[in-house]
């Protein structure tokens, strides 16, 4: 599952050498869909490498107005933040000087590849770590 306000729109697991783009679902958040079909959502893992075409660009805020501002990073690895908190986004990216942002934060539109999956945990910390936040009704 991806982040909880993309709980009841179509999606589907990532793989390796997918083609995403970020997008506003309209559900309150925005994720990775699918460059076939904008309307699906890509869910990853956490620890998924990830590839964008070019520099990140995240949307900040004034008192009047919205701008964008680019991260200087063209790599990222996905990862859940705040898991124990609920009705918060949870769905982020960690760049390589380990600064972290939420995936809602990224101006939409903008493309990127899956590099790599995690790999399979091989210690209890590793599966604690890969799980996704779970939401019960």
């Amino acid at each position: 599952m991806c982040d909880f306000s993309l709980q009841n729109t179509l999606s589907r697991p990532a793989k390796v050498g997918d083609k995403l783009t970020t997008r506003n679902f309209g559900t309150g958040t925005r994720g990775f869909a699918a460059q076939e079909n904008p309307g699906m959502a890509v869910c990853l893992l956490p620890g998924t490498e990830l590839a964008f075409s070019e520099e990140v660009a995240i949307g900040t805020f004034d008192l009047l107005w919205s701008k964008q501002a680019a991260l200087r990073h063209t790599m990222a690895i996905f990862r859940q933040i705040n898991k124990n908190a609920r009705h918060m986004h949870h769905d982020a990216l960690e760049f390589p000087d380990g600064k972290i942002v939420l995936l809602t934060s990224l101006q939409e539109g903008q493309e990127a590849t899956v590099l790599q999956l995690p790999a399979q945990p091989m210690t209890a910390r590793e599966v604690e770590e890969q799980k996704r936040v779970e939401y019960i009704g």
